[in-house]
């Protein structure tokens, strides 16, 4: 129950945050990608912000023995950068700039009620299984390659 609740608050403090910060409206997040043309710094303070805070919380969280509700950390360990990580960073990056919205801002723009953002999480949520479709023919293809018969 408790570890519900944290993460309920969580997306609920997140999601106030992204409202407050102006994330959910596209116009606002497509004229901070608008560098050439009217361009609105304001998002990249907003983000600046965000890092700031992220760092001191994970300094402070990290000097626990382990987490509130799990028996160990679990961190990333991977470092490379790969052909998956380029091409899902430049899909996110159109997305972004063709929408106005990126995943946490369009979850908090269906609380209040944007059409868009139940456009976008749909598509979202479409692309996500093809991705996660074709994630298993790819893998295939490639362990077949390898083999002969």
């Amino acid at each position: 129950m408790g570890r519900t609740f944290s993460g309920l608050l969580a997306g609920l403090v997140f999601g106030v945050g992204l409202t407050i910060s102006g994330l959910v409206d596209p116009s606002k997040v497509v004229a901070f990608l608008d560098v050439a043309g009217s361009w609105d710094p304001s998002l990249g303070f907003v983000m600046l912000g965000g890092i700031a805070v992220a760092a001191v919380g994970f300094k402070l969280v990290l000097r626990r023995s382990q987490p509130v509700f799990e028996s160990k950390f679990t961190l990333p360990t991977r470092k490379d950068i790969d052909r998956n990580l380029v091409v899902g960073a430049g899909l996110f990056g159109i997305g972004w700039g063709l929408a106005g919205y990126c995943p946490g801002p369009a979850l908090a723009g269906l609380g209040l009620g944007a059409i868009e953002a139940v456009v976008f999480v749909a598509a979202m949520v479409v692309g996500m299984f093809v991705v996660r479709q074709s994630g298993g023919l790819i893998s295939r293809a490639r362990s077949s390659v390898g083999t002969t018969t």
